[in-house]
Parts: C-alpha cells; structure tokens; sequence
C-alpha cells in the first residue's frame, strides 16, 4: 500500500482527468485505465483500486447525465431494459468464475475488443441516421437534434436480442475484471444495433453510472474506498468531464469514432498482457 503524498494524489487526479474526458466523449468508465493504473504502476490493492474506479464511473455517469440532460440524447427506456441484462450478468459474473480463469478470459476478451475495434474502424464513415424528422423510431429509438448535420434525425433499433447479450457478457466481464461495460457497449450498439455514436455513448454513460452503484457501495462497506485517493480521482473525472462535454458536439463522429477504436486497440493490448502475465 503506497503512502498518500501530494504526488500521487496529483497522478491520480489526472489520472481522472483523462478517464472523465473519455468517458464524456464515448460513454466509458474510464476504470479500464484507472485499475491497471492504480494497481500496477501506483502500487494500491486491487480491491482499492476497483473502488476508487468505482466512485469515479458514478462521478463521470453524474457529469455526462447532467450535462447531456435536455439533448434527448440519452435514450432511458431502451438503457434501463438494457440494465437489467447487465444487473443480471453482473450477479453472475461469481459463478462464471468458477468455470473460466481468469487469464484465459482476459486474452479471449483481447481477442472480441481487437475485433470489434477493427469492425469500428471499418465503419467509422458510416452514420445511424434517418434524416428525415418524420420517419417513427419505433419503440425504443429515438430522435435529436445533430449538431453536425444541423438537423433533427430519428434512428431505430435493430437486433435487440444481440444488445441484450452483450450488455449481459458486459455486466458478466465488469464483475469478473473490476472494470467497466461501456467500451463493449458502446461500439456493438453503434455498430451493430443502429444506434448513432452520440447517442450510444450518453445512454452507455447514464448506464455505467447505475451498474457502478452497486458495487461501490460493498466496497465502501468494507472500507476498502479511500476518502483522499478518491476524493482526487473524483474531481479530476469532473475537470475531464467538463472539457469531454464541450469538446463532443463539435468533433466529427468519424473522429469520435477512431478515438473509439484507439482506445478499444489499447484495452486489447492491455488484457492481453495482463492475460499472458
């Protein structure tokens, strides 16, 4: 357990910073970079570290919700059914690893994130948009106003039963590696469920925030939540966060969605490594 200075409070702080600017940009948790992070180069215990990433992931679901609040955006009815899914996989994730190691599910879970960057990649010129106002979402779409094309557009879901599954496996995955949902979310329900980037990504970052809750409130329980590594953390996520909302409207979603796949790429190589370790 490393002492608290004024450095690593600063390094974590930062350290928040970027996991918040990334989470207002494309609904991710961040705690994929700040577990390894905290753990690895920091020296603190996993379980530490997990609720640390923990507290930031709710600040970060505060700051995109509250931010984003009022762009219909965020898509609560199809996020809440997606909830579930993920409360459910989550709550398994303790018999999953009873069955899996947790290294051969790291390198399997390389080897997805590698292929769905790829497929991010690919269709990074590709918009889920119907520019025509008119056009019904059906139940679980939706509509808002696109800055980028300076108009109102409607998109539809489609392929419901994979969204479901895969916000299972991410609640499943989250419980088994301590990290978050969202950069597995994100990506499929863009790519593959025709939700358009923006979109996915806020309703990603209102979800993160709920599966979060839970698990950060045990590890507050048992002590394990540090007040002062914490507290840094947090308000670095709200520095990001505030920098991540006014730089999202006016980036290019093709640029939004190759930052996407960078960071997908890294989290790729980082389970990789850990899972080879």
């Amino acid at each position: 357990m490393p002492v608290v200075t004024a450095g690593l409070v600063s390094i974590i702080f930062l350290a928040g910073a970027a996991a918040g600017a990334l989470g207002a940009l494309l609904g991710l948790g961040g705690g994929i970079f700040l577990v390894p992070l905290l753990n690895l180069a920091l020296g603190f215990p996993i379980g530490i570290a997990a609720a640390i990433s923990l507290a930031t992931v709710i600040a970060t679901s505060c700051s995109v919700t509250a931010g984003k609040a009022g762009q219909n955006l965020m898509n609560f009815r199809f996020g809440m059914l997606l909830e579930v899914a993920t409360a459910g996989g989550s709550v398994l994730g303790g018999i999953t690893a009873q069955f899996v190691t947790q290294a051969a599910l790291q390198r399997l879970f390389s080897f997805v994130t590698a292929i769905v960057a790829l497929v991010t990649i690919a269709r990074s010129n590709r918009r889920n948009v119907i520019l025509d106002p008119t056009v019904d979402p059906g139940v679980l779409g939706g509509r808002f106003f696109d800055q980028e094309s300076g108009r109102e557009v409607v998109y539809r879901i489609k392929r419901l039963p994979l969204a479901v599954v895969v916000s299972f496996i991410a609640g499943n995955v989250s419980s088994l590696l301590g990290i978050g949902g969202g950069f597995m979310k994100v990506p499929v329900l863009n790519a593959w469920c025709g939700m358009p980037l923006r979109a996915a990504a806020a309703t990603s970052a209102f979800m993160i925030g709920v599966t979060a809750t839970g698990g950060a409130i045990i590890y507050f329980g048992t002590g394990q939540l540090l007040p002062i590594p914490a507290a840094a953390a947090i308000l670095g996520v709200r520095l990001g966060s505030w920098v991540g909302l006014r730089a999202s409207p006016t980036l290019p979603v093709r640029s939004l969605k190759l930052l996407l796949a960078g960071v997908l790429g890294t989290v790729s190589l980082l389970m990789l490594w850990k899972g080879l370790r």
